[in-house]
């Protein structure tokens, strides 16, 4: 019997895979051109905000280097980054001055806005509570009333305002800049916004638990509304620390002024000291930004979330 003959011959070529080690085990490498366009993206955005916040703190930069100069470089027509001699004498004078006292016009102003700011959390809380959770007969023509004073000019109250300060007999004295404004409209607004956002099936949670209404809006309201309260005590801190008309107003005697008002005054007298001038502003400023550092994760919480719901 004749054994049957496998037929040879070359076998069937196999098409090379292209990650296989034919082309050295090697994947076809990733485009790169989206994740460069994206890092360029960003790259640009950063030098434009970089730019941006340059242009934004360089009157603050200049200001505080010409604190530290002589009486000459600061007034000189040439102006120039690094003071040379640097020197405190614009702090020493302006800090030492019996005709101007400044630090006294310091603690007056950090007494009268941080009072102010706790004023107006006193009584912007519960009114914004009761217009936000509280349902009663003409809710929204009282809320309607106060949104319409915010359009009302601060300037036309001034006459308004230092009557009544007369008539308390408190002219040239802190309440006289502490209490008028702290009743404002913006207050109840701000806060009333946020307490909307705020989830009812808390209240009703606590009410069956045995709360009555200022229990649940002291336990429960007030401590869910920490950024809100944080954000509305710095901007009435802010207003109140930046006001200069009103202080000029009612405020008489060079010990009971308030810094804007003082420092006018002192602008007055060495409107040529451009050391002495900028040393007071750097004193007027770092408090305000000191406190926007510290509560800047709170502010920005707050405006974000107070705006969600009207």
């Amino acid at each position: 019997m004749t054994p049957t003959r496998t037929p040879t011959g070359p076998a069937p070529a196999v098409p090379a895979d292209p990650g296989g080690p034919a082309a050295g085990g090697r994947r076809p490498a990733p485009r790169s051109g989206p994740v460069a366009r994206r890092r360029l993206r960003r790259s640009l955005l950063h030098l434009v905000l970089a730019v941006v916040a340059a242009l934004y703190l360089s009157p603050l930069l200049y200001m505080l280097v010409t604190s530290f100069k002589t009486r000459g470089e600061a007034g000189a027509t040439e102006p120039r980054w690094i003071p040379d001699p640097f020197t405190l004498d614009a702090y020493r004078h302006v800090l030492g001055s019996t005709d101007s006292p400044v630090m006294q016009w310091f603690l007056n102003s950090l007494l009268a806005a941080s009072a102010h700011a706790l004023l107006v959390l006193a009584t912007a809380a519960p009114a914004a509570y009761a217009l936000a959770r509280m349902d009663f007969r003409g809710r929204g023509v009282v809320f309607a009333g106060i949104v319409a004073t915010l359009f009302v000019p601060p300037v036309i109250l001034l006459v308004p305002n230092f009557l009544i300060v007369n008539e308390l007999a408190w002219v040239d004295s802190l309440p006289a800049v502490i209490v008028p404004a702290a009743a404002g409209a913006f207050g109840v607004f701000f806060l009333r916004q946020f307490f909307l956002t705020l989830p009812a099936e808390l209240e009703e949670a606590a009410e069956i638990d045995g709360c009555n209404r200022w229990q649940i809006f002291v336990r429960v309201i007030l401590p869910l509304s920490r950024p809100a309260l944080v954000t509305l005590a710095l901007l009435s801190f802010l207003s109140n620390w930046n006001d200069f008309l009103w202080p000029l107003y009612v405020l008489l005697s060079p010990e009971s002024l308030t810094l804007p008002a003082g420092l006018a005054n002192f602008q007055g007298a060495n409107n040529i000291r451009y050391d002495l001038l900028m040393a007071g502003a750097v004193i007027a400023s770092v408090p305000v930004l000191l406190l926007y550092v510290v509560a800047q994760r709170w502010v920005i919480e707050g405006v974000s979330r107070s705006g969600l719901k009207g």
